[in-house]
């Protein structure tokens, strides 16, 4: 049945429509339709749908991994992107068990490593040469380019041991062939991040770009901050990446307070991090509020910056498929930490209401800490 949305206010649409129309197909349509369903949004706020850059969803398939679901509509988003859970010897089960079942639009960046995260972190994907074969991951990535967004590879000491940089460059190398963006994990060195940035290209993404870990941290000194800046102005994406041992309030507070924002605001949410410090997407976009990151640039970092990396239209232009999350600013008066149990206190929170996919009208709701700091 066609829709009317009416009573939101609207965030990073492009205009400020007093009402949207969705055709019968679920293509958003110039002017009202005679007989359509009105879907009053109760004043709330009206954006693109929610789009997690970095999340884990191979459940079954890997030792961490969510269920598809519990990253998505229920709590407010309906895009997505696996970050390196499946490499090319395991791509196929991700694909035909989570990807193209699921409501939710699904991407995937594929693991440089070639079983992926089947035992994360007690077995690594790099262990050594045997644990790449570039020829068959470049093949499963033309088979299968409809969904895969780029190559990942998770560059710190406790995935590669000793093995340096050189997983690092031939992931690069494997996303430069297949023309696809790198994802690079960064993290505790060896390598270090100085190493890391010299073969960053305009497109590749640092994924946990504000973590807080020992000398790995974009903050270690003045020059390295420095260099990111001038990377990230580059058109070298900063993604947030959480996660349970990948942010840090302290980074954050200032890189923000130097001007420094997130391209993008991603979960990384798994199995460890599900009930704390993450939960969901829309306390990660509230901890960034409450550091100081302004509403618009928020909800910009959610829905068009990721979108755009994965190839989605925004989903909410004339002729295309609705695609909109609807969510309430609410007051608050929460604690919460960041991956290393800092606090911060929320005065304010992102409160998922509805999603809209086409004519497909789902409710949402945040996870909420089962109990307090």
């Amino acid at each position: 049945m066609a829709l009317h949305l009416t009573n939101f206010q609207p965030l990073s649409l492009g205009s400020k429509p007093d009402m949207i129309a969705i055709d019968d197909d679920g293509t958003i349509a110039p002017g009202a339709i005679k007989g359509a369903q009105t879907i009053d949004c109760e004043g709330c706020y009206l954006s693109p749908g929610w789009c997690d850059l970095h999340v884990h969803i191979w459940h079954g398939g890997t030792n961490i991994s969510v269920r598809a679901h519990q990253a998505g509509r229920a709590t407010g988003v309906t895009a997505m992107a696996d970050a390196g859970s499946a490499g090319e010897a395991n791509f196929i089960g991700l694909r035909e068990y989570v990807i193209d079942p699921s409501e939710e639009t699904i991407r995937a960046f594929l693991n440089i490593g070639s079983i992926g995260l089947v035992a994360c972190n007690r077995v690594s994907e790099l262990i050594d040469m045997r644990s790449i074969n570039i020829d068959k991951t470049l093949a499963t990535i033309e088979n299968h380019r409809d969904v895969i967004c780029g190559v990942k590879v998770r560059a710190s000491a406790v995935i590669l041991g000793g093995w340096g940089m050189t997983p690092v460059k031939i992931a690069k190398h494997g996303a430069r062939v297949a023309n696809l963006p790198l994802m690079i994990h960064v993290g505790e060195p060896p390598p270090l991040l100085d190493e890391i940035l010299d073969i960053l290209e305009p497109g590749d993404i640092i994924t946990h770009c504000f973590h807080g870990k020992t000398a790995g941290a974009i903050t270690d000194t003045a020059a390295l901050f420095e260099r990111v800046r001038q990377h990230a102005q580059s058109g070298v994406v900063l993604d947030i990446g959480h996660g349970v041992a990948s942010f840090n309030f302290e980074v954050a507070r200032h890189a923000l307070g130097e001007g420094l924002f997130p391209d993008t605001i991603s979960t990384d949410l798994h199995l460890r991090n599900i009930d704390g410090p993450v939960y969901d997407m829309a306390l990660t976009l509230s901890k960034f509020l409450a550091l100081g990151m302004p509403l618009d640039a928020v909800i910009t970092a959610v829905t068009r910056r990721p979108r755009a990396i994965l190839g989605l239209d925004s989903g909410v232009a004339a002729g295309g498929r609705a695609d909109f999350t609807v969510f309430s600013l609410d007051d608050a008066n929460e604690q919460v930490l960041d991956s290393q149990a800092n606090t911060l206190t929320l005065d304010h929170v992102l409160a998922p209401r509805l999603t809209i996919m086409g004519t497909s009208v789902c409710p949402a709701e945040r996870r909420k800490p089962q109990k307090t700091i």
